[in-house]
């Protein structure tokens, strides 16, 4: 019996690096594309996807600040991350010479990650709301002073020439994403992953810690003292009190071992606020090319 194609958001349009990611991990699914994040986050609590894959940290621009707080406002699962290379090009017309660009569109997050490049070449950063939007952009408008910097499968999707390959500042450039779903569809999507090729398995919460000298402090030697690491710390604003912060860590190991259930039991001694986001296993591109 064949199974169900599961519908997965992602931000973006077709030919962007989410949606790269989502095929590499889950090549059945169907995806969607929304225009914002909290779209995304959105189609998933209304149930009208599945699941949803977002970008939740670069390895050259750093974390997607957006993504963090639209999980803490949400109720949603972290059911996997992926980590999914990012190869940068500059798009243009067909027939358009690299010397007849002067602005180039694309994402924020995408013109940092090629700044040297833009700079190098005295272009005009113009921003968009997306990388492949950018690329449907520059096809639309016709013009060859105008550039975009997307994947090399954005320009097959929209009719553009490949000028530069790799431009990305940082040669050695991935971002990891999330894939969340509501506590309905978890068990659905979950049975879709294959654990086999997993590299690992993360444990990620939110932590708000008493707002009192040394609780940070406190709460990291929780997970010290029994020798679990930390793959990620990062604070964000707590909005409910000014110059307080709740903090997003990454834990090595499954929710379900014992030396993190007593991590978790001690901190609620401490009166530390804890979510859970999720227990999930990790995965690369590499790992799945040729996957079913």
């Amino acid at each position: 019996m064949t199974k169900e194609r599961l519908r997965v958001a992602f931000q973006g349009e077709p030919g962007a690096y989410s949606e790269e990611a989502l095929l590499s991990l889950l090549p059945e699914a169907v995806p969607h594309p929304c225009r914002t994040f909290r779209e995304a986050f959105r189609a998933v609590d209304a149930g009208a996807v599945d699941a949803a894959l977002v970008p939740v940290e670069n390895s050259f621009a750093g974390s997607i600040n957006e993504t963090y707080d639209l999980l803490r406002e949400h109720t949603l699962e972290v059911l996997a991350q992926i980590v999914h290379p990012i190869n940068h090009c500059l798009l243009a017309l067909p027939g358009t010479r690299l010397d007849d660009v002067r602005r180039v569109l694309s994402h924020p997050q995408a013109l940092a990650q090629c700044v040297e490049f833009i700079e190098e070449r005295g272009l005009e950063p113009v921003d968009a709301y997306d990388t492949a939007g950018s690329a449907r952009l520059v096809r639309e408008r016709g013009r060859p002073e105008l550039a975009a910097i997307a994947s090399a499968r954005a320009a097959s999707i929209y009719g553009l020439e490949v000028l530069v390959g790799g431009i990305q500042t940082g040669r050695a450039n991935y971002t990891k994403f999330f894939l969340i779903a509501s506590s309905q569809r978890a068990s659905l999507v979950g049975s879709r992953l294959d654990p086999h090729r997993a590299r690992g398995h993360l444990t990620s919460l939110i932590v708000t810690a008493p707002n009192v000298p040394g609780a940070l402090y406190r709460v990291l030697g929780v997970f010290a003292r029994r020798g679990i690491n930390l793959r990620k710390l990062e604070s964000r604003p707590s909005r409910d009190e000014p110059w307080a912060y709740v903090f997003f860590l990454d834990l090595e190991g499954e929710g379900t071992e014992p030396r993190i259930q007593e991590a978790l039991r001690e901190l609620q001694r401490m009166r530390a606020l804890v979510k859970g986001l999720g227990s999930f296993p990790c995965y690369e591109t590499g790992d799945l090319r040729g996957s079913p």
